[in-house]
């Protein structure tokens, strides 16, 4: 139908004439309440939103030189970190003349991979950047 016999049409139910697909050839058009329709549209928005999980990247930092309980309790902390479905970037800081034993800390970063290899998996190998060494674990 043409335009205005549509507007004269939804005027007349109280409601609004909402161009619904402008690219069609005719375009399409809908009678509706306008005001209803968006409501809806951001309650199904809001929804969507609670219930998306937004994956964080969680950082544990650890030393060449650390020890046994230190260890442990920082990698409890990464496997919680991954048990909530977030990854976990594993940072080994060299301070001074530790940087000349990269050997240590490759060790140090082997072992957190070795602890947590249940609950994660490898997304990048550990790598020197300046004086640290990181490595990304995802979750499996």
């Amino acid at each position: 139908m043409d335009v205005e016999t549509a507007l004269a049409a939804a005027i007349e139910q109280g409601l609004d004439l909402v161009e619904v697909a402008p690219m069609a050839r005719p375009p399409v058009a809908r009678i509706m309440d306008y005001g209803k329709f968006k409501f809806e549209q951001a309650k199904m928005a809001r929804q969507a939103k609670k219930k998306q999980h937004v994956i964080h990247l969680k950082e544990v930092k650890y030393r060449p030189g650390i020890e046994e309980h230190d260890f442990m309790t920082k990698t409890r902390h990464a496997r919680e970190f991954l048990n909530e479905g977030n990854k976990v970037k594993v940072t080994l800081m060299f301070r001074g003349r530790q940087i000349a034993h990269p050997e240590l800390g490759r060790q140090v970063v082997n072992r957190v991979a070795q602890e947590l290899a249940d609950v994660s998996k490898i997304e990048s190998d550990p790598k020197f950047e300046g004086k640290f060494m990181t490595m990304i674990l995802a979750p499996k």
